[in-house]
């Protein structure tokens, strides 16, 4: 179970961020410098294994939000920088929710109940439909409207199985 953190902020810049001395994997893996607006800067390294939703393009002056890991291990440095495990672009009519879900499929800071429906799409990220049951796993979790209670309730659009 990967332990998620985040942090949204706009990207003000984008480089390339070299892995390998020869280069022979130059240009395959990205540096995000994200702002939030408080003074808080991050930077996200952002590979080929990236999951980027809806497969969306950042550009500089984009409003995102980087998942990372927070059990990985980081260099000590400023601004921070971790590996991007997922990025969102913000749009105004959708929710992403990414949690590990149990088998009552609430996330796992209890503040999201998943009620899933025949219209609801469940994928790989890969695009691939997901034959099972989902409880239990790491989920991006793609919603609109929800209910104001406590866990809030939702239905679904999408969700996609991180295996």
């Amino acid at each position: 179970m990967v332990n998620f953190g985040v942090f949204e902020g706009t990207i003000t810049f984008i480089s390339d961020f070299p892995i390998s001395p020869n280069g022979a994997s130059e240009g395959c893996c990205k540096m995000f410098t994200l702002e939030d607006g408080n003074g808080g800067i991050v930077n996200f390294v952002v590979s080929p294994t990236t999951y980027f939703v809806d497969h969306s393009t950042a550009r500089t002056g984009d409003r995102i939000v980087g998942y990372f890991d927070t059990n990985a291990p980081v260099p000590l440095i400023y601004p921070p920088q971790y590996r991007a495990i997922v990025m969102v672009k913000n749009r105004t009519y959708q929710n992403v929710k990414i949690d590990y879900f149990n088998d009552q499929l609430l996330s796992s800071d209890g503040q999201l109940q998943l009620n899933i429906s025949p219209i609801t799409q469940l994928v790989l990220q890969n695009g691939q439909q997901f034959s099972s049951n989902p409880a239990n796993r790491n989920l991006i979790v793609i919603y609109g409207p929800s209910t104001k209670s406590i866990p809030a309730q939702t239905t679904p659009y999408r969700i996609i199985v991180l295996c």
